[in-house]
């Protein structure tokens, strides 16, 4: 069910992507998640987008930018354990490469790179509030490939003592146990800005109007996959295809003559 905007939290992608987009909360989480100071981000794009082709599956980074160590950082929020988590990392640093490499251009020229999952689970199950995922020789872990390629997932759920202190502050406010320091109070204070915005309100509106359009498109699609399957086996009427299917005995006819004609 969609959430009403007064109840979004940082762990709702929507909120977290308005309230990282902002370098004042941006850069002190990523100085906690890494155990680094960071002098100054850049955000390429507002929302980055990569995508290869026109037929290509895109990439919509929830959070993606830059700092002036020729690092580049993504950042998102997963609050649904689909367990296809593991393969987006690689999915997701493909794209990002690509994106960063003009065509012909040196591989030398790669950036360093950081995928970060914000969970609001435990994905391994072992505890951890941080697993942090590097190229390893598999005969010896002392080996490094040296791809500057990193993968951190997050848990909020973690307990063991593994992080330090102001992170796991963040973890807890994000796991929503509210604010106990000065960075997560101001995160707070932003959440609250946010919801009183009108121009969020009507962007996070019309998000879940396209969500809802592309769920519905899907349905459809699926409908009338359904429906050519069953006209291929030739068992049943028309009239029967479309009380199961859900579809008009028009658009059943529709697919039928499609069918015959090998369209």
């Amino acid at each position: 069910m969609e959430k009403a905007f007064e109840e979004l939290q940082l762990k709702d992608d929507f909120m977290f992507s308005v309230v990282m987009r902002n370098p004042k909360f941006c850069k002190p989480f990523l100085e906690r998640v890494l155990g680094i100071k960071i002098s100054r981000i850049e955000y390429p794009k507002s929302q980055d987008t990569i995508d290869l082709s026109a037929d290509a599956k895109s990439v919509r980074l929830d959070i993606y930018v830059e700092d002036d160590n020729n690092s580049v950082y993504n950042i998102e929020m997963q609050t649904t354990e689909n367990g296809n988590l593991p393969k987006r990392t690689r999915y997701y640093q493909g794209m990002i490469d690509l994106g960063i490499l003009e065509k012909g251009e040196n591989y030398k020229n790669l950036k360093r790179s950081f995928i970060i999952f914000v969970c609001t689970f435990d994905l391994f199950g072992e505890g951890r509030h941080i697993y942090t995922f590097e190229n390893r020789c598999i005969q010896d872990f002392r080996l490094r490939l040296g791809d500057d390629a990193t993968k951190i997932i997050l848990n909020t759920k973690g307990t063991m003592d593994d992080i330090t202190p102001e992170m796991k502050k963040v973890l807890d406010f994000i796991d929503g146990k509210g604010a106990s320091d000065d960075y997560t109070k101001a995160l707070e204070e932003e959440i609250e800005s946010v919801r009183k915005n009108e121009k969020w309100r009507m962007d996070y509106m019309t998000l879940q109007m396209r969500y809802q359009e592309k769920y519905e498109q899907g349905i459809e699609q699926n409908k009338r996959q359904v429906a050519l399957k069953m006209l291929k086996k030739n068992q049943l009427s028309i009239e029967d295809i479309s009380q199961y299917t859900g579809l008009t005995i028009e658009q059943v006819e529709e697919l039928e003559d499609y069918e015959q004609q090998g369209l």
